[in-house]
């Protein structure tokens, strides 16, 4: 039974099964999912909070779990790594600034975070190629992903700071 939860959770429920592009698939529903909770359901940003971090603690068991007996272990099918990471860049910019960030905002925003990401993910600039070299267990897994979603904060942040010098 907890084996196939985490499949089911590693997964994102069967989305990382898809052949084709597991890890964008991920991605591009981490975005909905996290559009739909803070503009569609408004949900406090402290309950999305929790949320994360009980997704987060419980994907390095549920990783583990999955790959113990598996001798890739960094599947292509785990894309709640993903999630993870993709949720970083999105989580601080709905909490930045204390604002109301209107939905057309919020789209283009989302968009540039998933575009990043993604750019981040797959090129792996140190450290994300470090951990995913270096840690074949959850914590690689994840960590890279991680290090994507902390580059994705550190290039806007940087494009905010060099455009203020400009406009």
């Amino acid at each position: 039974m907890i084996k196939n939860f985490n499949l089911l959770f590693v997964t994102m429920f069967g989305l990382g099964k898809i052949k084709i592009i597991p890890g964008t698939l991920g991605s591009l529903a981490t975005i909905i999912i996290l559009y739909i909770l803070f503009h569609t359901l408004s949900i406090s940003p402290y309950l999305i909070l929790v949320g994360l971090i009980i997704i987060s603690i419980y994907s390095f068991l549920a990783i583990n779990s999955y790959i113990e007996n598996n001798e890739n272990k960094d599947p292509k099918e785990i894309v709640i790594d993903e999630f993870i990471g993709q949720s970083i860049p999105i989580y601080l910019y709905e909490i930045s600034h204390g604002t109301e960030k209107s939905p057309d905002e919020a789209i283009i925003f989302y968009g540039i975070c998933f575009i990043l990401f993604r750019f981040f993910d797959i090129k792996k600039p140190f450290p994300v190629s470090f951990f995913d070299k270096n840690y074949k267990n959850s914590f690689g897994v994840i960590m890279d992903d991680v290090c994507a979603g902390l580059y994705v904060v550190l290039s806007l942040i940087c494009f905010m700071v060099l455009s203020s010098y400009f406009i």
